[in-house]
């Protein structure tokens, strides 16, 4: 029997990592927040990898941070071990990934949402959502019968949704780590009409530490010193953990392939469409045939579990398979397994259904984040969360929705790339999906997001105080090496040929030395009279945009000329058939996405430049008529 439990304005369903940046973001915008979890002990849980950040998704763990969300700050304070990424490529491409203690990371979410005002955390699981009887409010029904009236509703169902595990032959409705799925909101879902499609991911075994033989195992060191993901970690402390690496080899090969038939992904059992760009160990075996060794990574799950995490190495072939591969690579021949890999298959949205504030275009007031918009990661769940969380306080709020341009951000660039180009598979963000990575660096993520964030009201006037001390810091930092000059020395020429670069005959100024290529702050900072106070990355930072100071021009060149075409704005709930001289195919596309403007209408797969062409001629005639 149903009962009235509560009103409150924004109900979000789901308490991972999605759920978690969205109910903090309404409730700390002024809105009276419900997040709703199947199991209380697995807020902000990390199924999968026991880590946060790594190559692009480290970018969009600080622009969260920028925005004024908590992943980052979290993350710093329950890291194991820090690295920065592609330290030997070019600036856009460094990354910062920190291994975390899962259960710490955890925990620490959890309470940071109990102890938020206006926020209520309760373990439930809404079945039922449905319009009240007045059509103005929304209803959300838990398994128990509590209704729970609001006027936003935002979806962060994860893996949640109808899950299904398999693991060789055997398959089973499950939630992630054995929890219970959430079996009947689809059905909900459909009735309201949101398409729902199948997608699947899946994650390594754990192995027990005492079992591996790390003497065989090629060690990972952190980065010394730690740098945070956060702006406003002061201590990121130092790294505790060491990670090792080791290879799959001839035997591992064979016996998943003798054994291929076994594995539901290839046995026709599984139907959700798995991670393109995380595939698991048999799909690499497959699909890479003429490989004969895999990297695989070693990583500790927490500081107080014996668990450690075979990155690299996910599977859904049958346990005893699992075990036998597991044996034949170097440094687990005696492996023991703690838990099995296995894969999941859950029910997630056509992200083409959304606007780009994540709200359903025809059904307003519900939104979606994370992998239920089809995509992957944590990180990128976060993300969506965030950007869903303002956008229903704005709603209940009476405001514009906030739209991030994907100029502009990394998050910008998941969403647009979702709403507007749909996703076959779960999406994964890399920095080769943004047009603009030498302008949108990990290292400028505050100079970038965080006038916004204050703007929206996230950002803290603490955390103001820093940005704007850290703004004219670098301001004045790139006004000094403009004028301070280095005289040539032994000392100095001897370091600049180690560098690979000429030495110096008369004096250079400072910035024309951080111009060269091959020269980097740290090689000359004993030579030079850094004022007190100026942090590292400040120094860094200036370094990067006097080295590539030509390459952003261009950049911000094109990205002017895209902002451009994005101003063009275009009418929504519009019939793109009445507008003559446009191709069939893109008449769908556009009826179908209803872009805000023409900038995104350019990205549609399906409109051509032609198409654009005429949407601009288009767009002056409506206006000269009006």
């Amino acid at each position: 029997m149903e009962f009235f439990a509560q009103q409150v304005d924004v109900v979000v369903i789901g308490a991972g990592h999605a759920g978690i940046e969205a109910g903090l973001a309404a409730a700390r915008l002024g809105c009276t927040t419900a997040v709703f979890t199947i199991n209380m002990d697995a807020v902000g849980n990390c199924p999968c990898n026991p880590s946060i950040g790594g190559t692009a998704k480290g970018h969009l763990v600080r622009e969260i941070d920028a925005l004024g969300g908590e992943m980052g700050k979290t993350a710093d304070a329950c890291f194991l071990q820090s690295r920065m990424l592609n330290r030997g490529k070019g600036p856009a491409v460094h990354s910062l990934r920190a291994q975390i203690d899962r259960r710490a990371y955890s925990a620490l979410m959890k309470h940071k949402l109990e102890l938020q005002p206006g926020l209520l955390l309760k373990q439930g699981e809404i079945t039922v959502i449905r319009r009240d009887e007045t059509g103005e409010l929304w209803e959300c029904v838990t398994r128990l019968g509590a209704v729970y009236r609001t006027k936003a509703v935002i979806l962060a169902t994860g893996t949640f949704l109808a899950g299904k595990i398999f693991v060789g032959d055997v398959a089973y409705d499950s939630g992630p780590d054995g929890m219970f799925p959430a079996a009947f909101l689809s059905d909900s879902l459909r009735q309201l009409g949101v398409t729902l499609r199948r997608f699947k991911t899946g994650t390594p075994a754990r192995l027990r530490r005492g079992s591996v033989d790390f003497s065989r195992l090629e060690p990972q060191l952190g980065d010394d010193p730690v740098v945070p993901f956060s702006y406003d970690t002061d201590r990121p402390g130092k790294n505790t953990a060491v990670c090792y690496m080791t290879w799959t080899n001839g035997d591992t090969k064979k016996i998943i392939q003798d054994n291929i038939h076994r594995s539901p992904l290839y046995g026709g059992k599984i139907e959700g469409i798995g991670p393109r760009y995380c595939p698991s160990l048999e799909d690499k075996i497959v699909h890479f045939a003429e490989k004969e060794r895999h990297q695989l990574f070693l990583e500790p799950c927490g500081a107080d579990t014996e668990e450690m995490y075979l990155q690299g190495a996910s599977s859904s072939l049958p346990e005893d398979v699992q075990l036998a591969m597991y044996h034949t690579i170097q440094g687990l021949e005696n492996v023991e397994m703690m838990r099995v890999a296995y894969a999941i298959e859950y029910d997630c949205v056509d992200p083409q259904e959304l606007s780009p504030s994540l709200e359903f275009k025809n059904i307003p007031g519900l939104f979606g984040a994370g992998q239920f918009n089809g995509s992957s990661g944590y990180e990128e769940a976060a993300a969506q969360g965030l950007v869903a969380g303002i956008n229903a306080a704005r709603l209940v709020q009476g405001k514009a929705p906030v739209v991030l341009e994907r100029s502009g951000s990394y998050i910008g660039t998941l969403i647009d790339d979702l709403v507007t180009k749909g996703v076959s598979d779960p999406y994964r963000m890399m920095t080769s999906r943004s047009e603009y990575r030498l302008v949108l660096r990990q290292d400028n993520a505050d100079e970038r997001l965080t006038p916004l964030g204050r703007e929206i009201g996230l950002v803290t006037d603490s955390t103001w105080q820093r940005f704007e001390r850290r703004r004219t810091q670098k301001q004045q930092e790139l006004a000094r090496v403009q004028t301070v000059t280095l005289p040539p020395s032994d000392a100095l020429n001897a370091v600049l040929t180690a560098c690979g670069t000429a030495p110096l005959s008369t004096g250079v100024r400072l910035s024309d030395l951080l111009r060269r290529p091959q020269v980097h702050y740290a090689d000359i900072l004993p030579f030079d009279t850094r004022p007190d106070g100026i942090p590292m990355s400040v120094s860094e930072q200036v370094e990067t945009e006097l080295k590539y100071e030509g390459y952003i021009r261009r950049q911000r060149a094109q990205i002017e000329e895209q902002q451009r075409l994005e101003a063009r704005r275009l009418p929504q709930h519009f019939d793109y058939r009445t507008v003559t001289g446009l191709r069939l195919e893109a008449q769908e596309k556009l009826n179908k996405i209803q872009p805000l403007n023409i900038g995104q209408a350019s990205r549609i797969s399906g409109v051509s430049p032609a198409d654009i062409s005429v949407l601009i001629i288009h767009h002056i005639q409506e206006d000269s008529a009006t």
